[in-house]
């Protein structure tokens, strides 16, 4: 079962998340929160799969909670829920260690594939996202060497572009397992821990 946490101050949204997941025999709801004041101690104590996390929050907001449960946890998915479909609200959340969004329009149709996509791919960049984080680094780069093979270089930037996976593997004519298996020696070499995390370092630093 995959255990996921919820953080949202609008009380039906919040009991209607729980009702969408309690349909699927996938998932279980081991803590649903108004607030994310409590956001430390709950993670570290129950430490979930998977995170959804409303951005404006009252008392601290969705992305101070992120930025706070980075500091001791970077395996753990975080999706955002937001109401806000502009660059700022988004690419804050996306740099300080959120997994991906979902916007609450959306949220039917959306939430149970965006969660089994994170949990496939650790992490899933749309194009414009990707963009979005591209047009944001504009500072001189700190250059460091990796030592990246050929291969390596193609999918980091397949995966700076937007791509998926599946994607990435469909591009290169190579098996799923093999996109992953790279991946992670990328994440390795760069010291991050997911996709965000190394499009973020690699635009940065101008590695592609």
């Amino acid at each position: 079962m995959v255990t996921i946490q919820i953080y949202e101050d609008n009380a039906a949204l919040r009991h209607g998340l729980e009702e969408l997941l309690s349909l699927s025999d996938e998932f279980i709801v081991t803590g649903s929160f108004d607030n994310c004041l409590q956001v430390e101690s709950a993670t570290r104590d129950n430490p979930p799969d998977i995170i959804l996390m409303d951005i404006d929050m009252p008392g601290m907001t969705g992305i101070e909670a992120v930025k706070k449960i980075r500091v001791f946890n970077q395996k753990v998915h975080i999706l955002m829920l937001t109401v806000f479909d502009d660059n700022t609200h988004i690419l804050d959340a996306i740099c300080a260690g959120a997994s991906g969004y979902i916007l609450k329009k959306n949220v039917s149709e959306k939430l149970v594939p965006a969660i089994r996509e994170v949990l496939a791919e650790g992490a899933s960049l749309s194009p414009a996202v990707a963009k979005m984080i591209i047009s944001s680094m504009q500072q001189t780069p700190v250059r460091h060497n990796y030592n990246f093979t050929k291969r390596e270089l193609e999918i980091l930037n397949l995966l700076c572009k937007g791509n998926s996976y599946k994607m990435i593997a469909s591009e290169l004519n190579i098996a799923f397992e093999t996109v992953r298996s790279y991946i992670k020696k990328l994440y390795e070499k760069l010291q991050v821990h997911s996709a965000t995390e190394a499009v973020i370092k690699a635009i940065n630093e101008k590695l592609i």
